[in-house]
């Protein structure tokens, strides 16, 4: 069995949601620390709450994203096995709060704020497609490894050894 997955998430596909990842982590730090601290200043009452829980809501978004990134470059790169990056990712929280934008203020927020924001929902939907699909395929993997143990074994030392899977 072909493991699109997992190719998926070795491939420049990956490389480039892990660019735009990161590169968001870093704007966004730099806007909050910067620009968005003075913006927030001048804000209404409303607004300058919806401001606070927005900006925490969406480092929290970021930094869990950052984290799966990094879990699954690490698997990516060797140093790690996906079982332990599977036993790292159950502390990551992919379905962090989303925005409110219905909250009073919200509408008030600086306009690179609200684009911030839209923009790590974007990438959250395109890492958690991508997380369902690595999930799986590793489960259509163990099944089919349960229902022939030769190939359970044998992916048991391949993975010892870093070969790929044999499924079957």
């Amino acid at each position: 069995m072909i493991d699109f997955a997992e190719r998926l998430a070795n491939s420049e596909t990956f490389s480039t949601l892990f660019r735009d990842g990161m590169g968001l982590v870093e704007e966004t730090a730099a806007y909050l620390d910067g620009d968005g601290r003075v913006e927030s200043k001048s804000l209404p009452r409303a607004a300058s709450l919806a401001y606070a829980t927005e900006s925490m809501r969406l480092t929290t978004r970021l930094m869990q994203m950052a984290s799966w990134l990094l879990l699954q470059r690490a698997v990516n790169e060797g140093e790690m096995t996906p079982e332990q990056a599977g036993s790292e990712k159950t502390k990551v929280r992919l379905d962090s709060a989303s925005p409110n934008s219905g909250a009073a203020g919200f509408e008030e927020l600086p306009e690179m704020l609200r684009s911030l924001i839209e923009r790590s929902v974007r990438l959250q939907e395109r890492i958690l497609h991508i997380d369902r699909m690595i999930q799986d395929s590793r489960r259509q993997a163990e099944a089919v490894s349960a229902r022939n143990p030769v190939a359970a074994h044998l992916n048991a030392l391949n993975a010892a050894f870093g070969a790929g899977r044999l499924d079957g």
